[in-house]
């Protein structure tokens, strides 16, 4: 399973329902903790499937097709989640900037 763009808007928008919801703490971040989370556990278990993939494949049990496309589920995921750290530590570096 891969961080699905559409997935985390449905979370976000939750969040921010909750958030509006009476009785909701506004400064609860644990909707957004457990989205990062469950997108991290996601992005583990993708790893994981290609690796098994490649194995079972160099076993000569797993059908090329689908060793492959473990490997780019795999591959598709690192990228998102290198894209979402280099956007975390740009943001952490221009909030650093900024003058109190």
């Amino acid at each position: 399973m891969s961080v699905n763009p559409t997935s985390v808007a449905a979370a976000y928008q939750k969040a921010m329902a909750s958030k509006d919801a009476p009785g909701a703490d506004a400064g609860d971040g644990g909707a957004f903790a457990k989205l990062v989370g469950d997108a991290m556990a996601d992005a583990v278990a993708t790893g994981k499937a290609g690796e098994a993939g490649i194995v079972a494949g160099a076993a000569g049990k797993a059908d090329m097709v689908d060793v492959v496309t473990a490997i780019s589920a795999a591959e598709v995921t690192l990228e998102t989640v290198i894209a979402v750290r280099d956007r975390v530590v740009a943001a952490y570096q221009e909030v650093m900037k900024m003058p109190i």
